[in-house]
């Protein structure tokens, strides 16, 4: 694997990400890889490597208090998942914009980092967002297997643990990954109300005023998400257009996908298949 280039940003005072860059020769474009909740973007690695072979740079970062991007221990670490948004992505898009001015921006994003995008202040520099599982985490429209753990999760687990713990010590539970205690408790308000971070947070209009063009791909064996998930999330895009494409593993010659699976380094055979056309059509729209 090429090693990346190691980046420290500077997003807020005393608050920094780091990111990492793959630089290609003759780039088409930038690629920003937005993780999902809890995902150290070191997952990522080998898919972003095998991005930057097809002819990207591609960026991918650790939001503040996940991953690399943890200075001190969690219980002090202080952000909400607001301020993922509001301050983590919107300096790895500067960043992006200062390096590359010339090149074409793409928000590649998994799960909740395409649920982020209508937050992030200076979005209007992307080009096009591909999301990736991307879907609302109103408890009650998971998985019908998902719906019991979400609500002993949110009504009975998270409430005591988060105080005593001073984070969400979900690497211990098996449960999502570690968190830092207000991102934790404001993605749990997020989980209870049924227009999810939309609703919660009042962004209906903010979310409406987005008019980057998406392309969702979402997979037929997401253990977590269902088409109403997915459909309910980009239809808060309103006024967004979008192809929204709905992937079966036969589709691909695959046993499965899934909402993690996908990335992983042994599925690097089916990365053409499923991202390669989605990619190159976002660039040239």
């Amino acid at each position: 694997m090429t090693n990346p280039h190691r980046i420290t940003l500077q997003a807020a005072p005393a608050r920094h990400v780091v990111a990492y860059e793959w630089r290609a020769q003759h780039a088409q474009g930038v690629i920003i890889l937005a993780p999902a909740m809890a995902v150290p973007q070191a997952f990522y690695q080998s898919f972003c490597e095998w991005l930057c072979q097809q002819g990207y740079h591609v960026i991918s970062f650790d939001y503040y208090g996940i991953g690399a991007s943890i200075n001190k221990p969690l219980p002090q670490v202080s952000t909400t998942v607001t301020d993922w948004a509001t301050y983590d992505a919107a300096a790895v898009i500067d960043y992006a914009v200062s390096q590359h001015p010339e090149l074409p921006l793409l928000w590649f994003a998994h799960s909740i980092g395409g649920q982020l995008f209508g937050m992030v202040p200076n979005n209007q520099h992307v080009k096009h967002m591909i999301t990736v599982a991307t879907g609302t985490g109103y408890w009650k429209d998971t998985k019908p297997q998902l719906k019991y753990k979400s609500w002993v999760l949110w009504r009975a687990i998270t409430p005591w643990l988060i105080p005593l713990a001073g984070y969400f010590p979900g690497r211990k539970l098996g449960i999502v990954g570690d968190v830092p205690a207000a991102a934790m408790q404001q993605w749990r308000s997020w989980c209870l109300h049924p227009d999810y971070l939309v609703g919660a947070e009042q962004h209906y209009q903010r979310y409406a005023n987005i008019t980057t063009p998406i392309t969702s791909l979402s997979f037929t064996d997401d253990e977590m998400l269902t088409a109403h998930n997915i459909n309910a999330m980009h239809d808060f895009y309103a006024n967004a257009p979008q192809q929204r494409h709905v992937i079966a593993p036969a589709d691909i010659n695959a046993s499965r996908i899934g909402h993690f699976a996908v990335f992983r380094k042994s599925y690097d055979q089916h990365w053409p298949a499923l991202f390669a056309e989605h990619i190159q059509a976002a660039f040239k729209a």
